[in-house]
């Protein structure tokens, strides 16, 4: 089964941005599907390397952990708001400017400790202080800890982008509502 084109074209953002937006955004969400066919998302730090979304969590047998081991495919998104902006005559008329990208996937348990390694060493340089005087490198919990590989079969991405204050609304009226106006002056008391 294929994937549906997304139907917003005109919000695609190009390979690079998307590439950009998941190395350098802050927390993202997994959604997986339990054997009982509920759905369950949960927000995650994580890492974008080597073409995949590498993601941790500990190693008790929970939800995430369920649903992972009975059905591997997933989605991953992460996002990056902006401002919301009013674009016409109506409360309703309002929108926000905005990034975001969607990853489709399999995920799969990585069990190499060395592996384990390297995505903490990423972890803590993408989340980490700089300036903290702990020991580097060092992590004694790695067998408490299960990380999660999720290896794109497709990814999307789309954006409005804010516009200039001569596009939104009063300076410029792209009222969506239609007959609007009518409405208005229907409801009014005679």
């Amino acid at each position: 089964m294929s994937a549906p084109p997304l139907r917003r074209a005109d919000k695609v953002m190009a390979d690079k941005q998307v590439h950009e937006l998941l190395a350098r955004g802050f927390c993202g969400r997994i959604a997986s599907v339990g054997a009982d066919g509920w759905p369950y998302c949960v927000p995650l730090l994580y890492v974008w390397a080597d073409g995949e979304v590498l993601i941790h969590n500990t190693s008790a047998r929970g939800h995430l952990r369920a649903n992972v081991e009975q059905n591997q495919r997933v989605c991953f998104e992460v996002d990056e708001p902006g401002e919301v902006f009013d674009y016409g005559r109506f409360e309703c008329d309002t929108s926000v400017a905005y990034r975001s990208v969607i990853v489709f996937g399999a995920i799969r348990i990585v069990e190499d400790t060395a592996a384990k390694q390297r995505f903490f060493d990423a972890l803590m340089a993408k989340y980490g202080r700089p300036d903290s005087s702990r020991p580097k490198h060092f992590y004694p919990r790695l067998d408490e800890v299960t990380l999660y590989a999720i290896a794109p079969e497709r990814i999307t991405g789309k954006e409005t982008a804010l516009p200039a204050a001569s596009e939104q609304w009063p300076a410029k009226d792209r009222t969506k509502s239609p007959d609007a106006t009518a409405s208005i002056a229907a409801r009014a008391p005679g």
